[in-house]
C-alpha cells in the first residue's frame, strides 16, 4: 500500500502505545491509497460494485493475514495491497478478456506468489532483476498518474485547488498525514458538490463474485508485472524495514500467506496482498511501544481496525465514483508522488545501467500496447535486453 521508505523517515521520534500505534498504522496505510486501489480496479473493467467488493476483500484478506502471522510469530509483521500493483493497473488499462481475465491474472499473480515461498530459485530468478530496471518500470507507470494533480488544477481548479493546497500546508506540518488529509479535503469536495446523487443502496458494502477467465494478454500484460512489482517494490522493501528493526520475516510463510490471501480474494476482485513497508516500520518501530517483545500486539489493533473500515468500501466507492471532474485522479497522484520519487532515485543510482532504466521509464511511460500486451512487460523486456548491450557500450 505504501511506497518503500527507511524505517527512519517512516517512524516519529517519541515512543507510543501499540494500540495507538496500529490504529494510526490502519488509517494512514488505508487513506493513503484506496483511492489508487479503485482507480486500478476500475481501469481493467470493474464495476463500482465490483471495485467496492474489491477493496473490502483486500482490506479484510490482509487483516486476517496480518493476525495470522503476528500472533503466530509474535512479530509485528504488517501486511498491505499492493499500491504500485494497482498503479499498474491504471496504466495497462482494459485486456482482452474484460475484467474477468483481470481477475484470472490476479489469480495467476497469486499462484506466482506461492511458488515464490514454496520454490527458492523463483525467488532467486526475481532478485536477479536488476533494482533500477524494477523502479524504472514502476516509474514509468506511476508517471502519467502523478500527472493528473497538475492537468486536473488547469481543467478544474476550483475541484482540484482545495485539494493540492490541503497537501501542501500539511507536508509542512506533518509528511505523514498530508496525504490522508489531502484525501479527506477531496472526499469533501466530492459530498459538497454531488452528494445528493449518491444512492443509499450503494452505501452497504457487498462482495461480488467474478467467474475468471485467462487470456494470455491478460496474463502477460497484468500478472507477469503486477507479479515482479510486487515482491521488487513491497516485499523485498517490507523485508529489509523489519531486519532494520531486529525482527526477522518468516519469508516462506508469509509468501504463502500473501499468495494464498491474493488467491482467495482475486474473483472477489481483489488485486495482491503483500507485505507492507512504511506501515511495517510504523508497527515494528518505537510507536508501538518501548518493548519490542509486546509490538506484535500493534499489527493486532491495525487488523482489527482495517476490518472496522472494511464496512466503508461502499461508501468509499460511491463517493468516487461520484467525483466531478479530475478531483479523484489528482488525489490518486498526489498519493503516489513519493512512490515516483523513490522509484526514480533508485532507477538512476545505478550509473552502469542507467540508460538501460531510462529507456524502461520511458517505454513503460508511454503506455503503448503491442500485440495486447500493456507497456509494462514491453518496458521491462527492453530494459534486460538493453541493459548488457549498454554496459558494454559504456566500457
Amino acid at each position: 500500500m505504501s511506497q518503500p521508505e527507511t524505517a527512519q523517515q517512516a517512524t516519529a521520534p517519541h515512543e507510543g502505545t501499540p494500540v495507538s500505534a496500529g490504529i494510526v498504522t490502519a488509517v494512514v496505510g488505508s487513506s493513503s491509497s484506496f483511492v489508487v486501489v479503485l482507480a486500478g480496479l476500475t481501469a481493467v473493467g470493474a464495476s463500482p460494485a465490483q471495485s467496492a467488493s474489491g477493496l473490502l476483500t483486500l482490506l479484510v484478506s490482509q487483516a486476517l493475514g496480518m493476525l495470522w502471522l503476528a500472533v503466530r510469530h509474535r512479530t509485528p509483521i504488517t501486511l498491505a495491497w499492493s499500491t504500485p500493483g494497482a498503479a499498474l493497473l491504471v496504466s495497462t488499462g482494459a485486456v482482452t478478456g474484460g475484467w474477468a481475465a483481470a481477475v484470472g491474472a490476479f489469480i495467476v499473480t497469486g499462484v506466482l506468489i506461492v511458488l515464490t515461498g514454496l520454490i527458492p530459485a523463483l525467488g532467486d530468478l526475481i532478485a536477479r532483476i536488476p533494482t533500477s530496471l524494477a523502479r524504472a518500470m514502476l516509474a514509468g507507470v506511476l508517471l502519467p498518474i502523478c500527472l493528473e494533480p497538475v492537468t486536473g488544477l488547469a481543467d478544474s481548479p476550483a475541484y482540484v485547488g482545495p485539494v493540492v493546497l490541503a497537501w501542501v500546508v500539511m507536508h509542512r506540518i506533518s509528511r505523514r498525514w498530508a496525504v490522508p488529509v489531502s484525501l479527506v479535503v477531496a472526499l469533501v469536495v466530492v459530498l459538497v458538490s454531488a452528494g445528493s446523487s449518491i444512492s443509499s443502496s450503494d452505501l452497504v458494502p457487498t462482495l461480488t463474485w467474478t467467474t475468471p477467465h485467462w487470456t494470455v494478454s491478460a496474463v502477460v500484460s497484468i500478472a507477469i508485472p503486477l507479479y515482479i512489482v510486487t515482491m521488487a517494490s513491497q516485499n523485498v522493501p517490507g523485508v529489509a524495514v523489519m531486519s532494520s528493526y531486529g525482527y526477522q520475516v518468516p519469508w516462506r510463510e508469509t509468501m504463502t500467506v500473501t499468495g494464498i490471501g491474493t488467491l482467495i480474494g482475486a474473483p472477489f476482485g481483489g488485486h495482491a496482498i503483500n507485505l507492507a513497508a512504511i506501515t511495517a516500520a510504523m508497527t515494528a518501530g518505537p510507536t508501538a511501544g518501548a518493548d519490542r517483545s509486546r509490538r506484535w500486539t500493534a499489527v493486532v489493533a491495525a487488523a482489527a481496525t482495517y476490518l472496522i473500515l472494511a464496512l466503508a468500501c461502499g461508501a468509499l466507492t460511491a463517493l468516487v465514483a461520484a467525483a466531478p471532474g479530475d478531483v479523484m485522479q489528482a488525489a490518486a497522484g498526489l498519493a503516489l508522488l513519493g512512490t515516483l520519487a523513490a522509484s526514480l532515485a533508485g532507477a538512476l543510482a545505478d550509473e552502469d545501467g542507467r540508460e538501460a532504466a531510462v529507456v524502461c521509464f520511458v517505454v513503460a511511460a508511454s503506455g503503448v500496447s503491442i500485440l495486447g500486451i500493456g507497456a509494462a512487460f514491453w518496458a521491462l523486456l527492453a530494459g534486460l535486453v538493453l541493459r548488457p548491450l549498454l554496459s558494454v557500450a559504456r566500457r
